[in-house]
């Protein structure tokens, strides 16, 4: 089953915060936390946080507790709800380019997709959390930037 596809937009803000504008109407308002976790709220009301942990898996921790994953698959998509939501950047170049491919079929350039986990034990979130500091420190040391602006 396909995933159905919002696209999105975003907006860097005179405060340092950005607007994330979605083809479905919504936007949430974004902002990078000292921690590196990205605090949001939307216009339904809803608010919390996201984390990028490793193998590029995001949790996504709502006010109320609630937490929900997403896998980021490159060229600006990331799968969310066990792989039923595909969100796309078309800020980036990259998102751009993966809604070209996408629109003209080519689909094998972009690989296969991989849904998000339904469930990680803390266990699993915090080696996950090591493999990607590993992988930050590895990127740091060899030159590459490596900065993440934002995610989701």
């Amino acid at each position: 089953m396909e995933p159905m596809v919002i696209t999105y937009q975003d907006q860097l803000l005179s405060d340092g915060s950005v607007r994330r504008t979605f083809s479905n109407g919504q936007y949430e308002w974004r902002r990078r936390l000292p921690d590196g976790r990205v605090e949001w709220s939307d216009s339904q009301g809803n608010s919390g946080t996201d984390e990028l942990l490793g193998d590029g898996i995001i949790k996504r921790t709502f006010r109320n507790g609630k937490v929900i994953y997403a896998r980021e698959q490159g060229y600006g998509r990331t799968l969310w709800y066990g792989g039923r939501v595909m969100t796309v950047n078309q800020s980036s170049f990259d998102g751009r380019m993966g809604a070209i491919l996408m629109a003209m079929g080519a689909g094998f350039l972009l690989g296969t997709l991989v849904p998000p986990p339904d469930f990680l034990s803390p266990e699993e979130e915090e080696m996950l959390r090591q493999k990607l500091a590993q992988q930050e420190q590895t990127t740091s040391s060899s030159g590459s930037s490596g900065d993440m602006i934002d995610f989701g």
